[in-house]
Formats: structure tokens, C-alpha cells, sequence
């Protein structure tokens, strides 16, 4: 079957990160309490029969306000090109997740097939797609490819195809073509189990480019043609069937689920450990 070890591998990897993010959100889920207020510096006395004069306000330029663990150009390209250099855990690309963003710019066409190519070859999908290719090869999944290194170099080849027709069809062919919004708008807010059911439901809703929420075109149409592009151009013959693209096309939905919760909870993560690195040790 080609839904196989690699789309089982990568949901059950990020089902363990998921529990993770779960137990970071408990921890910092309620906010600290409020520090007590500090009373006002009081001005200095002035001598009898002095005035004292008023001090002008100093202008101070406004600062974009970034999240901890963020840089200042993340901030910038996320406000200006509707995009952000965010990886998930520092490595998966996430670029199309947005934090604290009611209001950008919808993508173009041409951005969306720029984003999509730009995590599709991302440096870290080479490694990737090779430990997902050893896996195929160690459970001889599609045994036509047969082993050795042209058995290896096959399933890297087909893996690293899947991921790439699967990317673009999910967040470029198909919300060009219906004008959908490919970017996943975080909530940041609200219980654990509600977080987790807006991430879920945004599956099926999505925003159109004019802000109107829809259906989300792209997941789920656009996950069904990818698997049947790939199954029935280059995998071999006997794979070629009708279950075993609906197979592929469910387990990639499920993967999708995964990581989309991820993405709502991966800041909170990333704020807890930059909280642990920039604390001072007492």
C-alpha cells in the first residue's frame, strides 16, 4: 500500500510532538498574576516663587510588537508579504501559519505558488523524505521497486513526488483556482479543547481572499487529486487502485488534522522554552 510507513510515520511523529504541546499548554496555560503597581515617581519641589515648567513628551518611534522567539523580519514579512519564516520545533517549515494577524494582505496567485515551492524545497524535506524512503524500504512497501540502492532510490523519488504534487495541489493549485486562503490564522485563545476543535475545523472552513470564511477547497479537493495524480502517474501498477487512493488521501487528511493542531499550539511551546533560555538561573 503506498499510504504506507511514511504518511504513518510522520502522523504518529507528530501525534507524540501533539502530546507534547498538550502538557506545555497545561503548564502555561493560565497567566501569571498581575504585578502590583508601581506608584509614580513623584516631581521634583521646586524653590518659592519658581515655576516650574512643563516637559514636552518625547516622541518615540512605534515598535512592531513581536512574540518571544520571533524576529523582528519575521514580524515584518509576516505584516508586508502575508507569509512568515516560522518553522515548526525550529525545523518544519510552517510559513503559512500566522500569529495575531486580523488583518494582512490576501496572497496572490503568484504567492501562493511561491510559498508552496518554497517549503516544498525547503533544505529540511531532503532529510526528511530519505528517513521516510529507509522506512519503505526496511517494510519493502511497493516490493516492484525492490531493494538495494535503485530499491532505495526509487521510494526516495516517489516519497519525495507525494509530498511535493500533494503540497501544491493543497496550498496553490487549487485556492488559486477557487481563491481560497491556504494560511492557517491561529486563535491563541481560549481553552485547550477549544483551540483544539477551531484548529480541527478549519479542515472543512477556510478563509476566502476577500475574508469570507468557505469550504476549504484545498484540503480536501485538493488532497484527493494529489493522491490520485501520484498513484496512477508513477507508482507501480499494482498499486494503482481506486482504495488504495482513497487510503492514501484519508491518511494524509489525518496527518494533515495533526499538524494543523500543532500549529495553533506551537507557539505556546516556543514561548515556554524561550521563556526557560532567557530566564535568569537563580
Amino acid at each position: 500500500m503506498k499510504c504506507s510507513c511514511g504518511m504513518i510515520a510522520r502522523g504518529v511523529f507528530l501525534l507524540l510532538i501533539f502530546t507534547c504541546a498538550a502538557s506545555v499548554y497545561a503548564q502555561d496555560g493560565n497567566p501569571p498574576a498581575n504585578p502590583p503597581a508601581s506608584q509614580p515617581d513623584q516631581p521634583p519641589a521646586t524653590a518659592p516663587g519658581q515655576q516650574q515648567q512643563p516637559t514636552p513628551p518625547v516622541a518615540t518611534p512605534a515598535q512592531p510588537q513581536t512574540q518571544p522567539g520571533q524576529t523582528s523580519q519575521d514580524t515584518k514579512d509576516q505584516k508586508n508579504q502575508g507569509t512568515s519564516n516560522d518553522r515548526l520545533f525550529f525545523a518544519l517549515p510552517n510559513f503559512l501559519t500566522l500569529e495575531n494577524s486580523a488583518h494582512v494582505p490576501p496572497l496572490t496567485a503568484g504567492q501562493k505558488f511561491k510559498v508552496a515551492t518554497r517549503s516544498s524545497f525547503d533544505y529540511v524535506q531532503y532529510p526528511w523524505y530519505a528517513a521516510l524512503a529507509a522506512i519503505s524500504q526496511a517494510e519493502n512497501s511497493e516490493p516492484a521497486y525492490g531493494q538495494g540502492a535503485e530499491g532505495y532510490a526509487k521510494r526516495f523519488g516517489t516519497a519525495f513526488a507525494d509530498g511535493t504534487i500533494e503540497n501544491y495541489m493543497v496550498n496553490a493549485v487549487v485556492p488559486a483556482v477557487m481563491r481560497t486562503d491556504p494560511r492557517y490564522y491561529q486563535l491563541g485563545k481560549g481553552t485547550f479543547v477549544h483551540r483544539t476543535g477551531y484548529a480541527l475545523s478549519r479542515l472543512l472552513i477556510t478563509r476566502t481572499d476577500s475574508g469570507h470564511n468557505t469550504f476549504n477547497y484545498g484540503e480536501v479537493l485538493g488532497s484527493g487529486m494529489g493522491a490520485a495524480i501520484s498513484t496512477y502517474s508513477y507508482h507501480p501498477a499494482a498499486d494503482q487502485t481506486f482504495s488504495n487512493t482513497a487510503s492514501v488521501w484519508g491518511t494524509q487528511v489525518a496527518y494533515d488534522a495533526i499538524r494543523i493542531v500543532l500549529n495553533e499550539f506551537w507557539p505556546d511551546i516556543r514561548r515556554h522554552y524561550h521563556k526557560d533560555k532567557t530566564q535568569p538561573q537563580p
